[in-house]
């Protein structure tokens, strides 16, 4: 896949919801990255993928990409764990050779390093992803051969049938902004336990707080997606927004909200 790049000059005076914006510097410093995305790229190895997401235009912040081990374009957003990262303002600007798993049951090796402008602000993140799973049957395969593998040495890729679920604990490579917000939701709900039905306050208030956490409430209309899926107002969203910020326990449990 070629590298594909944005045309930054009718986008640098787009606002971002996530308080990020491009200094002169910034705007430099992804122009750069941009031009080395394709020949990083085609230096790795087979089944490797080369991102590089804009932060000021998050969350659909990928500008240039090569390879296509997630199936991404530019125009797509980013990935949970880099929302997450990025709400927590995470200072922590190389996160080296981390495990995801896709959909399919691939393994992927991730690494993803912050950019930062002159001045120290994030403007950019630059994110491989490696698929071994070629390499894996290779090295399996010649085993057989030589007699030396068994069914526990079978590649997960081979064993894996496809599914629509993302594994838990995995980074969601999502297509677009709704997939990601409900990837969150999904996940919080998930964590929390009890069906919508049956939560009280308390419970509520955790969906939202983990929400938060992971960065939900810096994506456009989260808080209507939010209300719409606990059953409540958006009023009362911005409410336990409020009480979380402040770090005051629900004063009061109540069976419906």
């Amino acid at each position: 896949m070629d590298t594909v790049g944005r045309d930054y000059a009718t986008e640098s005076a787009l606002a971002s919801t996530f308080g990020i914006r491009r200094s002169l510097d910034g705007e430099r410093l992804i122009a750069v990255f941009t031009q080395l995305v394709e020949p990083l790229g085609r230096s790795l190895p087979a089944m490797s993928e080369v991102v590089l997401h804009d932060l000021s235009l998050l969350p659909n912040s990928i500008v240039a990409i090569h390879g296509s081990v997630t199936g991404r374009k530019v125009g797509d957003p980013s990935t949970d764990l880099l929302l997450e990262k990025l709400s927590h303002r995470d200072t922590a600007d190389l996160h080296l050779n981390y495990v995801t798993v896709l959909p399919d049951g691939r393994r992927l090796r991730s690494s993803t390093m912050i950019l930062r402008d002159v001045g120290g602000n994030p403007v950019a993140a630059l994110c491989i992803n490696s698929d071994p799973a070629i390499w894996e049957t290779v090295v399996w395969a010649a085993q057989s051969m030589l007699g030396q593998a068994d069914d526990a040495d079978v590649p997960v890729v081979v064993q894996r049938p496809l599914t629509t679920e993302p594994p838990e604990g995995s980074e969601a490579f999502v297509r677009d902004i709704d997939e990601l917000a409900q990837t969150l939701l999904q996940r919080s709900l998930e964590e929390v336990g009890l069906p919508v039905e049956s939560m009280q306050k308390r419970h509520k208030l955790d969906v939202v707080r983990r929400l938060r956490a992971r960065g939900l409430f810096m994506l456009k209309d989260a808080v209507e997606q939010t209300a719409s899926a606990l059953h409540v107002t958006r009023f009362t969203i911005y409410n336990y927004l409020n009480e979380i910020e402040q770090d005051q326990p629900a004063e009061s449990e109540e069976t419906t909200t």
